[in-house]
């Protein structure tokens, strides 16, 4: 059995809404990012090297040109997709040119969903706005935060440039007007052990979230941390580890949450560390292992449940 039959997944949530499983159709809208063009900071965060991420970095091909392109990877197995700005802060820019962009994507007749990466603090009142106005018209609307850990001293190791207490405040105005967040966070961050990652969770949780993304900590070139990792001071997770704490949190988490993705991979040369995470399924496989032998999702709060 896959992990369908032991977590919430997006592609089980899709198909209960339309039919059929959507596919997320990436695409880098050449936005930059605040922490790389010296509004908070230059270099970005550490791990960060987004072309590892995102398919389509630096490409020079028109959006609807994007659509295509990832259409035809896709051909045969939907008819219906979601229309993903990943690439660097999807909201960083003003508000005609986000809304040109998003217009572009959703104008496609495939597109039913649009689904938009950013930072925690970088989404005004306007951009929810424009978010509402797509969500009315009838299209999917998902919101993806990249928060990474709840832990404001691990933010500020990273370089990330934004606190928890921005995520909180973007988190509660956007689902204020009906807009769904999907969180990201990253397991093996340096500093970081299981219990924060469980702290993390928490602390998304009470917040309020829709949907959560798991990733474990990529050293990638072209990062800060490659260069700390080149000189041994950054431990990486195993796949062992990694498996055994995205279970747990699996676990501690509600059933009506849907999770995105529980693990990711990269390609290597832009991948040089953990080995294991250059392989698509290997993440998967250990992780599905785990819940079947432990649980899957919410299983830890049923168990609480029953005990009181």
């Amino acid at each position: 059995m896959g992990l369908d039959h032991y977590v919430n997944t997006f592609g089980v949530a899709c198909k209960k809404q339309f039919g059929e499983k959507l596919k997320k159709l990436t695409i880098d809208a050449k936005f930059t990012c605040p922490n790389r063009d010296g509004t908070l900071g230059k270099g970005g965060c550490t791990y960060c090297n987004v072309a590892s991420f995102s398919y389509e970095h630096g490409t020079e091909l028109s959006i609807p040109e994007q659509l295509n392109k990832g259409r035809e990877r896709f051909a045969g197995r939907t008819s219906k997709y979601i229309a993903y700005f990943q690439a660097y802060t999807s909201t960083y820019d003003e508000y005609q040119v986000l809304k040109a962009k998003y217009d572009e994507a959703v104008i496609d007749p495939d597109i039913v969903g649009l689904c938009v990466g950013t930072r925690p603090d970088c989404v005004s009142d306007d951009v929810i706005e424009l978010l509402v106005g797509y969500q009315e018209r009838g299209i999917e609307v998902w919101l993806e935060l990249g928060l990474q850990s709840a832990s404001d001293k691990t933010l500020k190791r990273i370089n990330r440039g934004h606190s928890m207490a921005d995520y909180v405040d973007t988190v509660t105005r956007a689902r204020a007007r009906g807009i769904k967040v999907c969180t990201h966070l990253i397991l093996g961050l340096p500093g970081e052990e299981h219990q924060d990652y469980l702290n993390s969770l928490q602390s998304v949780l009470n917040a309020g979230v829709d949907g959560l993304k798991l990733h474990p900590l990529h050293i990638v070139e072209g990062s800060t941390m490659a260069k700390a990792w080149r000189s041994d001071r950054i431990a990486l997770l195993s796949i062992e580890d990694y498996a055994f704490s995205v279970g747990e949190m699996i676990r501690f988490t509600p059933k009506d949450i849907i999770f995105h993705r529980v693990t990711a991979y990269a390609k290597k040369p832009m991948l040089l560390a953990p080995d294991w995470c250059g392989y698509r399924w290997n993440g998967l496989v250990a992780i599905v292992d785990d819940l079947k032998e432990k649980g899957g999702q919410g299983s830890y709060l049923i168990s609480k449940l029953k005990m009181t």
